[in-house]
């Protein structure tokens, strides 16, 4: 028997069910993974299994909103959080993780755990008792149907595309060096340097690549914005991948003293530094002429690919008209909706609404309470922003940002902006979280 069931065992569902299982609930958690079915973009059964980057973004947690998250998610004993702490890899100002290593470490703790039961059985229809649905942007078609039955308003989809990933030994450091922008973070990037018709000949290579075909119904699904295939942006015109993941500023090279015309950033995927993951390089080209086109690199002339790109179509709700400030489903408030399905973007973000779907479900469990967290948190500023501070007509995948907080009261000066917001969330979250302190049992 369970208390409650969570579909989906990502990074939202895995984080779900620690929070729940830590707070006595019994949990029976189904995923699909190795019980016979898979997905486009993952390539174990491992829980919590990261496919696009390695990255969980900003550390600084006193003037980006990302890096805050984490801080916030930590004071709330966060399992995703904890695993990253463990198993962190050199990349700058930004927390990456040896993602096996990561995944491993999140599947043995969830697997140990007494309160959890995992299963491995895809789920078809929504659960009639308690229920928490994080089956992520690649929910299976069965029960996206059942959803969007529940919903009565279907589901939006866009595209999400994955950067390959290359073995290190492969890159030619003759050519590349090792560095971070302006040396902040230390030296903790591989760059591939282009000159001027270096990169012109690329951009015309990506041009006139070949690309997947899509199938009829995914043609008019349109990209986030956030994770856009390199070969996309080059079709908006010649210097647009100059402005954006192969931006040279703050980055001299040190065998010309120079910036390049244009760069490639590898970042490290796993703790060994045996696999270097290509920034920004998300694309839908066919295998054979992403070796061939990405071999033009500097640097990468002779790569070995681990992993090459690809694409997925990802699935989220409509979540700002469909779920109450509790995640709960509107139409069958059993339901609660957590993670990427929702509409968040991001490894941290989606991880972050499992955790509140699953205080809010402990509270409810108790016949207790729990109000949302302050917006001026970062916690509540992405929770409000999905449950009603979006415009649902043009909702769209979003990570969490200063934007989402309520402004600041006076004027602070540009420079001391952002350190204004992150203190002011940390006085809320503490404010939010005295009450549950004072009630738990010594």
């Amino acid at each position: 028997m369970h208390d409650i069931h969570i579909i989906g065992g990502g990074l939202a569902g895995s984080e779900a069910a620690f929070q729940l299982a830590e707070a006595g609930l019994k949990v029976r958690l189904s995923e699909m993974r190795g019980g016979g079915d898979t997905t486009p973009a993952h390539e174990s059964d491992r829980l919590a299994e990261m496919v696009c980057s390695n990255s969980f973004r900003s550390v600084d947690a006193d003037k980006n909103a990302v890096g805050l998250l984490h801080q916030e998610m930590r004071g709330l004993a966060s399992l995703v959080m904890r695993a990253a702490d463990i198993h962190r890899v050199p990349a700058g100002s930004a927390l990456a993780v040896d993602r096996e290593a990561f995944a491993d470490e999140i599947t043995r703790t969830i697997a140990a755990h007494p309160n959890i039961t995992v299963f491995r059985e895809r789920v078809d229809q929504l659960p009639d008792g308690p229920a928490i649905i994080a089956t992520g942007p690649l929910t299976a078609p069965t029960l996206a149907a059942s959803i969007a039955e529940a919903t009565g308003a279907g589901a939006l989809a866009f595209f999400d595309a994955i950067a390959p990933i290359v073995h290190r030994d492969s890159v030619d450091m003759d050519v590349c060096w090792m560095a971070a922008r302006w040396d902040k973070g230390g030296k903790d990037y591989i760059n591939c340097p282009m000159d001027r018709d270096q990169y012109a000949a690329f951009i015309d290579a990506l041009n006139a690549g070949e690309k997947t075909e899509f199938k009829e119904w995914e043609r008019e699904t349109p990209y986030f914005e956030g994770c856009m295939p390199i070969e996309v942006m080059a079709e908006r015109g010649p210097e647009t991948l100059r402005f954006g993941p192969m931006k040279p500023v703050g980055l001299d090279n040190p065998r010309t003293g120079r910036w390049p015309h244009a760069v490639v950033q590898l970042r490290q995927d796993n703790k060994l530094g045996t696999l270097w993951n290509m920034v920004g390089f998300q694309t839908k080209l066919r295998h054979a002429d992403q070796v061939r086109i990405f071999r033009t690199i500097p640097g990468l002339q002779n790569a070995e690919f681990a992993r090459l790109g690809g694409i997925h179509r990802n699935s989220f709700i409509r979540s700002p008209e469909l779920l109450d400030h509790e995640l709960r489903l509107k139409s069958r408030p059993n339901i609660r909706f957590a993670g990427q399905i929702t509409g968040c973007e991001g490894y941290i973000e989606s991880a972050a609404i499992g955790l509140l779907a699953a205080r809010f479900a402990i509270a409810e469990a108790r016949e207790e309470t729990l109000p949302p967290p302050p917006l001026e948190t970062a916690l509540g500023a992405l929770l409000g922003h999905l449950t009603g501070g979006a415009v649902a007509e043009t909702y769209q995948p979003m990570n969490v940002n200063f934007g989402l907080m309520p402004p600041l009261i006076g004027k602070p000066r540009k420079a001391d902006r952002k350190q204004a917001y992150t203190d002011r969330a940390r006085a809320a979250l503490a404010q939010w979280l005295a009450p549950a302190r004072q009630s738990e049992p010594v």
